[in-house]
């Protein structure tokens, strides 16, 4: 067994992954099994490189909000902005003090500077604007829709006045209050004010879509793309604070699948225009169905943005799920030899890639063991979910590297964190 699994494994680089999958996907995705490593962002980042330069990838995508996102686009094409203040307002989640992130937005300047815009690097961030804490006000989203379409329809097709929307929308602490996460009555989002903030959001969109013709050739295709993300921002936001404020017991489920169609919308929407990578947790990538268990909840499943790309894309997607040998400042020793990890872990080289169907076939029909984590943060690769992946990503020994972010977004959060998908995953639901 030990030989047929290092005569499939490969090293972790652009031709390896194109030959494994046979083709060019519109949309790889790469999972990682934990948050906040610089080492795995490393590899992250090198397999990007290879990609922008060997096979024609143009964006990347990662776990991080898609509105604030835009201030890292902005800077990579066109270098609007000074870097420190494009890490600390462009990325959530705390992402922003990763030395790996900082790098990646490094390199994409360095790569577009001179370059025409159809061969530039582009920067995407596909979380919506959420929290664990809760959801942001859809003030940004709302008024930025509203403000591009009024400059260039005619002002009695517009659904309201922007004065209208400042007086629905009221503070916008309203809309973040820590509490309204755990009590669904502390929550706006079912307010008479919220619903009529549905209905226009969803007239904006409408006329949005009605004018696209006008619009593109009014500004372009990139203003007009940010428009639509504004208002996929906007109604999805809207949405979302509605079930915050719902006291049945699918509320949390609900929430944590409409957190999941937002970003396979976002991801849509980028790889319309370009062949793009993905990164991310494991569980939002994933084919199959993703579940967890988070405070006094029973059993959560959804299905997660891979999974509802997947079912957009078909062989335009792929999944390359990541495992781990060893994460030892984080208490993660070396791997049962019975695991899925202790097998890969056997390999002599430090870094590997292996097509799924060939590890599994070098399994046998006796599958491995379940590796269990001595530590909340890192969630171990399930064999029964091999099949759902074309490829296991496996990393030998994580070492500590860089400035890390160990608590995205606090200490709170990083207690909150739990396996398959991590609750840090959820805070941003």
């Amino acid at each position: 067994m030990a030989t047929d699994i290092k005569d499939a494994a490969h090293p972790v680089d652009a031709a390896s992954v194109m030959r494994l999958l046979g083709h060019r996907p519109r949309l790889l995705a790469l999972g990682e099994p934990t948050h906040g490593e610089d080492a795995l962002l490393a590899l992250r980042n090198g397999l990007f490189r290879q990609l922008v330069e060997q096979q024609g990838y143009r964006t990347i995508a990662i776990e991080s909000d898609c509105l604030m996102a835009l201030v890292v686009d902005d800077y990579v094409t066109s270098g609007e902005g000074a870097l420190d203040e494009v890490m600390e307002h462009g990325f959530s989640h705390g992402l922003g003090a990763s030395a790996a992130n900082r790098e990646l937005v490094r390199w994409a300047r360095a790569y577009n500077d001179g370059r025409p815009t159809s061969e530039q690097v582009r920067f995407a961030g596909f979380d919506g604007p959420l929290e664990i804490a809760g959801a942001a006000s859809p003030r940004q989203a709302l008024t930025a829709l509203h403000g591009y379409l009024a400059a260039r329809v005619k002002a009695d097709l517009l659904p309201c006045a922007p004065e209208t929307l400042d007086r629905l929308l009221g503070a916008d602490d309203q809309w973040t209050r820590p509490a309204a996460m755990r009590d669904p009555s502390q929550s706006v989002g079912q307010s008479a004010e919220a619903k009529e903030l549905r209905l226009l959001a969803d007239d904006l969109v409408a006329l949005l879509d009605a004018q696209t013709p006008h619009l593109i050739t009014a500004t372009s295709r990139d203003a007009w793309d940010r428009a639509r993300l504004y208002g996929r921002t906007a109604t999805g936001l809207l949405r979302y604070h509605f079930w915050m404020a719902d006291t049945s017991s699918a509320r949390m489920e609900r929430l944590i699948g409409l957190r999941d169609s937002m970003m396979a919308h976002n991801l849509l929407a980028v790889t319309e225009r370009t062949p793009t990578l993905v990164y991310a947790h494991n569980s939002h990538l994933q084919r199959d169905k993703s579940t967890t268990r988070m405070w006094d909840q029973p059993l959560l499943e959804w299905w997660s943005a891979g999974a509802l790309v997947n079912a957009r894309l078909g062989k335009e997607y792929a999944f390359l799920a990541m495992a781990l040998g060893t994460l030892r400042h984080q208490g993660v020793g070396t791997p049962a030899p019975d695991t899925l990890e202790g097998l890969l872990y056997a390999l002599p080289e430090d870094c590997r890639v292996v097509a799924a169907p060939r590890l599994a076939a070098a399994l046998g029909d006796t599958p491995p063991a379940a590796r269990v984590s001595p530590w909340f943060g890192y969630a171990p690769l399930d064999p029964a979910r091999l099949a759902g992946s074309d490829g296991v990503v496996f990393v030998k020994d994580v070492l500590r590297r860089g400035t890390r972010s160990d608590a995205v977004g606090g200490p709170d959060e990083a207690a909150a964190r739990s396996a398959e998908p991590s609750a840090g995953d959820v805070r941003r639901a």
